[in-house]
């Protein structure tokens, strides 16, 4: 029998919607009373009850964290409590500057410790940074509200942690996977067993079929979350299929690059997420990561909405003739003539760049008017082709820079 950690895992996805989105005045009154940097002033709470009028409000890019938090440091208004009432303050490469509050599994990372297999009373050997990066907090809070106790390894020393797992007999370790391959590798050349290593939670990195069947050689079940230090865990893989379940504490759309508005199911598009954080209540924060939703739902049980993984990032801009080119610049050519896909690729013929930009229309004759708008909006001249709809790849690029390297 599957167990899971909550009710919440088998709510009916209305239930679930209701559950949410009934949650949202709230979240928007309080960003507006305390977190001004989130540009929300004028919208009337109330009004903000399901996704479409979700999509209304405006994105904030994680792209533009820096710069943002540069001029107003150090969470540039976005988060609800002083930093000296907080429990620990991050720094992410750029630099960017991440909360942590006092509530107990403040990433909430126990779920999917718990869909990984973790138990209470086990140990969990964290090789997730404890410096600097939020990551092995992630892992330690989660473990901690899970009723683990955890072995903070952080990141080196191989033949020390060979010898506390070997030591200790943890029920599994957290990280990335490469880090846990080279522990594995470490021990076999010491000639040192780990027999109780059977579970991981990895995180920060990719995790290729076959290194997970790499993993299963060796007797370790790896399962694997998306999270990021933001908004802390945004969905995780259970044992029984493909796809990563979305936690239960966010709202993820899925949006097509350069815009705001959400595609169909199943089209990739850029990973948008509203989490309901009260310390830091991040409202359709654009990650800037490409992935789909999975149709149907997990054998395990869970009736969440899945991910797909991850397929790329969204930030595609490009430069061309001098001259950068954003996907939102393609985006709007494309809505000036009630268009909604076209992908723009360029290419090198000799030493000048091509510009080719495919729109998907059942019109031919838009054509020219496409040409104009392209021209006037990047101040460069394209190709336009005209393409059948639903022609164009389900892959998120709106731009395909194909220009060799170097």
């Amino acid at each position: 029998m599957v167990s899971h950690f909550d009710a919440l895992e088998t709510e009916t996805p209305e239930a679930r919607a209701t559950r949410l989105y009934g949650q949202l005045p709230g979240l928007i009154a309080l960003a507006q009373a305390k977190a001004p940097g989130l540009a929300l002033a004028g919208v009337d709470p109330a009004t903000i009850t399901d996704g479409a009028a979700l999509a209304t409000l405006p994105l904030i890019r994680k792209s533009d964290l820096i710069a943002a938090q540069a001029a107003n440091l150090p969470f540039a208004g976005l988060v609800t409590r002083p930093p000296g009432q907080l429990k620990r303050v991050f720094a992410s490469p750029g630099p960017i500057y991440d909360p942590e509050g006092e509530r107990a599994d403040w990433w909430r990372f126990a779920r999917a410790l718990y869909a990984a297999g973790f138990r209470a009373g086990e140990i969990v050997h964290n090789c997730f940074a404890y410096h600097f990066t939020p990551a092995g907090s992630m892992i330690e809070t989660g473990a901690h509200a899970l009723g683990c106790a955890v072995f903070p390894g952080g990141v080196g020393n191989t033949e020390q942690q060979v010898r506390a797992i070997a030591d200790l007999q943890p029920a599994g370790y957290g990280g990335t996977p490469s880090f846990l391959k080279i522990i594995l590798e470490k021990a076999a050349e010491l000639g040192t067993p780990l027999p109780s290593l059977k579970r991981a939670l990895v995180s920060g990195e990719a995790l290729p079929p076959s290194l997970r069947a790499w993993f299963a050689e060796r007797g370790v079940s790896v399962l694997q979350c998306y999270a990021t230090a933001d908004l802390g865990l945004i969905a995780y893989e259970s044992a029984a299929d493909a796809g990563m379940i979305l936690d239960e504490q966010v709202i993820v759309e899925i949006v097509r690059p350069g815009t705001g508005d959400p595609v169909a199911l199943g089209e990739v598009g850029e990973v948008v997420v509203t989490s309901f954080n009260p310390d830091y209540p991040l409202i359709r924060f654009a990650t800037g990561d490409l992935s789909a939703f999975l149709p149907g739902q997990s054998a395990c049980g869970r009736t969440g909405l899945r991910l797909k993984g991850w397929l790329g990032r969204a930030d595609q801009t490009a430069k061309i003739k001098g001259m950068f080119v954003h996907p939102a610049q393609v985006a709007e050519v494309l809505k000036r003539h009630g268009l909604t896909k076209g992908r723009l690729v360029i290419e090198k013929d000799g030493d000048f760049d091509l510009a080719i930009l495919s729109v998907e229309s059942a019109d031919a004759a838009v054509s020219g008017a496409v040409t104009e708008s392209f021209q006037a909006l990047c101040k460069l001249r394209a190709t336009v082709l005209i393409v059948a709809p639903g022609s164009l790849p389900n892959d998120g690029k709106v731009i395909d820079d194909k220009r060799p390297i170097g």
